[in-house]
């Protein structure tokens, strides 16, 4: 048969952003949620399934890129502090597609909290004491709330 390949510590994965269809790899914060044991959360034991943090920054990085617009800001106030620090040139060209793209875009109000803290809730895909990789996919929408609902439980 084929070789089974066992994860004893893993710090990072690849997370795949669905609405956006874009993946990349960003580091494993803690565990969070696990549907079948508190112990697997207490031990931070990564399973399929389990419900872990991620650091933001690497899909941050992306949205100021396609969009224009930076996600770890708070509206009002703050954004106006470091505007004249990082000014970086971007081509008239670059910017119309930008616009463009910013005006069909919509961000799932519970996922822009998420990115101000600068941590993202997500789910393991992969089965980490299968093929010792942790790969997932962020949550959003029904998912999201629904596993929100289960933390302020806890």
């Amino acid at each position: 048969g084929n070789m089974k390949y066992r994860a004893l510590r893993l710090d990072a994965g690849n997370y795949a952003w669905g609405s956006e269809n874009v993946t990349k790899k960003v580091r494993i914060l803690d565990v969070v949620y696990n549907a079948t044991s508190n112990e697997l959360v207490r031990t931070k034991t990564l399973l399929k399934n389990t419900v872990v943090q991620i650091d933001a920054h690497p899909f941050m990085q992306f949205y100021q890129k396609k969009y224009g617009q930076d996600l770890g800001k708070k509206k009002k106030g703050a954004a106006g502090e470091k505007t004249e620090k990082e000014e970086v040139k971007v081509s008239r060209h670059v910017l119309s597609k930008q616009k463009a793209r910013a005006a069909r875009q919509k961000l799932d109000s519970l996922l822009e909290e998420q990115f101000q803290s600068g941590r993202l809730l997500a789910c393991i895909a992969s089965r980490p004491g299968q093929c010792g990789r942790a790969d997932g996919y962020v949550l959003e929408g029904e998912e999201l709330a629904f596993y929100k609902k289960k933390l302020e439980k806890k």
